[in-house]
Formats: structure tokens, sequence, C-alpha cells
């Protein structure tokens, strides 16, 4: 008999429709949906959906859960892979009794300062950080701290709205124009990085490792610069073995038991590790592909199994290294010209998997991810990593102004 699996979906997005196929795949697996919009054409893969107009009110989303109940029976399991609706798909999950990580759990990931709390109170190595509800909080933690202090949501997603103060009377002003409460903390100065897994019933069943160049937070602060990030091949570094005990042991803290997890991490100039956040959710889109590509998986599938299945079919074996490039330049407005596409091309065209270029007359991307991106997989890591510089060094986009 098929198992009702229902996808909170509310827009049909190029990231998440790539779940929806893998899921749709599955055996023995009837995909339902909640959704605002639904899919277009060949993604039309939903075997019955309800549309809701509010998609982030948990009432909506209980009730078309209930329409779908009566037209197909219970929900074997609710899943969505957006992290602004984690906690929500947490609860109405808790609603029909389906099995998944908690609500509880789920607010401990999604709220970063109790996430960074609990992950200190664990003896983990985490920025020190106040949640700012006035500007006595913010003085104080300037005087324990110290300069530059990082300020971001207390929900945040990625580096958005995320943004540096360097003095007190900087940190003061911009906390007088910014709704409060928010985070803030000390600035872990390093490189960056990010650790994901696939963790079922609480132990992490593959671990994976990416490198960005240079921060997000530089890229947020730069929007000119055309960031990357890559996933070197080897993983045997020292390194990468003590940033997974803290991985491993940040999941064990927080009580997750199954699904994906995208932890950034800091090495600082000396030596040390410490974390940045964890999400209990697949990385971004671009990530996540190259966390397939460099096992030659179909990553997608794979988090369905874990979900739906609670199972892994593994081990993975790291076969290739691999690297994205988001496309970005200097100026406002909308897209008038792209350089140095042909000659990108020619060098990389043998190793280039995906690539999403900005269209004339398109408007200029307001995230850090930029308005295109290039992503290209090889089998050592210097070769990803000369791609990379190829693209950043050649590709330029004219803006209106």
């Amino acid at each position: 008999m098929a198992r009702n699996v229902v996808f909170i979906s509310p827009f049909p997005t190029e990231a998440t429709l790539r779940f929806i196929r893998a899921v749709s795949k599955m055996e023995d697996v009837r995909l339902l949906g909640v959704v605002h919009t639904p899919p277009p054409g060949a993604d039309a893969l939903f075997h019955d959906f309800v549309r809701v107009t509010e998609p982030m009110n948990v009432e909506d989303s209980i009730e078309a859960i209930e329409i779908l109940k009566k037209r197909h029976g219970d929900p074997y399991r609710i899943v969505g892979v957006l992290e602004a609706m984690t906690v929500h798909v947490a609860q109405v999950r808790e609603h029909f009794g389906v099995p998944g990580t908690s609500s509880k759990v789920a607010e401990l990931f999604r709220d970063k300062a109790r996430m960074k709390d609990t992950l200190r109170a664990a003896g983990l190595p985490v920025a020190r950080h106040k949640v700012i509800t006035s500007a006595s909080d913010a003085t104080e933690l300037g005087a324990e701290v110290g300069y530059p202090i990082i300020v971001k949501p207390l929900a945040g997603l990625g580096s958005r709205a995320t943004f540096r103060v360097r003095s007190e009377q900087e940190f003061l002003s911009a906390i007088a124009s910014t709704n409060l409460p928010v985070l803030a903390e000390e600035m872990l100065v390093g490189t960056e990085h990010t650790m994901e897994t696939i963790t079922i019933d609480g132990e992490p069943r593959v671990v994976s490792f990416s490198r960005y160049y240079p921060s997000c937070l530089e890229a947020v602060e730069n929007p000119w610069i055309q960031w990357a990030c890559v996933l070197p091949r080897e993983i045997d570094d020292p390194v990468y073995e003590e940033a997974k005990k803290l991985g491993v042991a940040a999941i064990a803290a927080l009580g997750l038991e199954t699904e994906m997890t995208h932890m950034e991490w800091f090495q600082r100039k000396d030596g040390s590790l410490a974390i940045g956040e964890i999400a209990q959710r697949p990385p971004g889109p671009q990530l996540c592909q190259m966390t397939g590509l460099v096992h030659d998986v179909d990553v997608y599938r794979a988090w369905g199994r874990a979900v739906i299945d609670g199972a892994f079919d593994g081990p993975w074996e790291r076969k290739y290294a691999a690297g994205a490039a988001f496309i970005r330049s200097v100026g406002h407005g909308r897209v008038i010209g792209v350089s140095g596409l042909r000659e990108t091309h020619q060098q990389i065209g043998l190793w280039l998997v995906e690539a999403k270029i900005p269209s004339i007359g398109d408007r200029k991307g307001e995230g850090y991810e930029g308005d295109g991106y290039i992503v290209v997989k090889a089998e050592s890591t210097k070769k990803v990593q000369e791609l990379i510089d190829t693209i950043v060094n050649t590709i330029r986009i004219a803006y209106s102004s």
C-alpha cells in the first residue's frame, strides 16, 4: 500500500523541485502537496495537492492536510526543506502524530541565540553572544567582547540581514534603526567552512565538507565580489576530523534525530575551531547539489530515504572535487551585458556541470548569491580551484547604473 507523504512546499522553486522530483520516484510513496502555487508542466508530480492562501499559517497547513487525509488516509510523513518553515512543519507534524523532528528541537535550531546557548552549555566553541533588546545590552556586549561585532536576526537564514559594527557608536546607531530583539556576537575571524551530514536516529551516517572563498560576511559586505564554495576531494586533514567531532557533538546537544544538517564553522588564525551555526535542513541549492556530485550520488533521493524511510544507502566514497562560483559585479539596476562567457567556456567546458547566467534586463540580485552561478566538477581539488579562478577572473556583468 502506498504511503502518504505530504510535502509542504509553498512555491515551485528549482531548489525545492529537485527534492520533490526525487521523492516522487521513491517506492510505495503517494506524494501529496500543500502549496500556494502548484508546480507547472512536467513538475506537476503531486498525486494530489491542496492550495493555501497563507503558506506560513500553521492552521492553514493543518486544514489542507485534513482535506488530503479525508481523500487518501492518514499521512505517513510530513516533510519540507525550507529553513523558514522548519518549526511550521514540525508543528503540523505533531498535530497529526507523525514521526519527525519535534517543534522543540526545530525551535532550538531556528533560534540562533538558544542554539548557541545550548552548544556553549555542552562545552562546544561558539562565538560569545547576547540577545540585544536595548542600548544597554549593546554596550555590555561591546565591553565584554570588543569590536567588531556581528549583528543578525534571531531566526536568520544564511547571512541575510547580517552586518558588522566596528564601534559602540556604530552599534547603538544600528540598533536604533533595527527591529529588536536581534542577536549580536563576537566576530569569528579565520577561514569559513561547512559540514553537512545525513543523520538518522541521532547518528551522522555521512559527513561532507566545503570551504567558502571568501567568508559569507565578506560576500555580503562587498556585493561586487564573485565568491565561491569549494568541496575538496581530500578531507583526511586532521582539521576535518576535529570539525567532525564538533559537528557530531552539536547534533547530539541539540537533540536531532533524523534530518540532513548544514553547519558553518571557522578555523581561526591560531588553528582553533569554532561553530558559527547549524541548521537541520539540506544546505543551499548549489552546496546541496555539489554534495551529491563529489560522492557521485543522488543527494535529493538520499534526503528522501532518510526522512521518509529512515534509511541510508551507503557508505559514500568521495570521488571528486566540486565548486560553485557566484556571478556578481559592481553596479546597480538591470543587467545590460555579460562579458567573458565565451573565453570562460573554452577553458572550463570539459568540467562544467551547470550554469545559470543572468539575462539582459534582469534586475541585480539583492542576495549574496548574486545574479547567477557556475558549477564545476573534477577529479582533483587543484583543478577545481583553477576552474573557479578562471570564472571569477574572467566573467563580468555590466549594470545600468
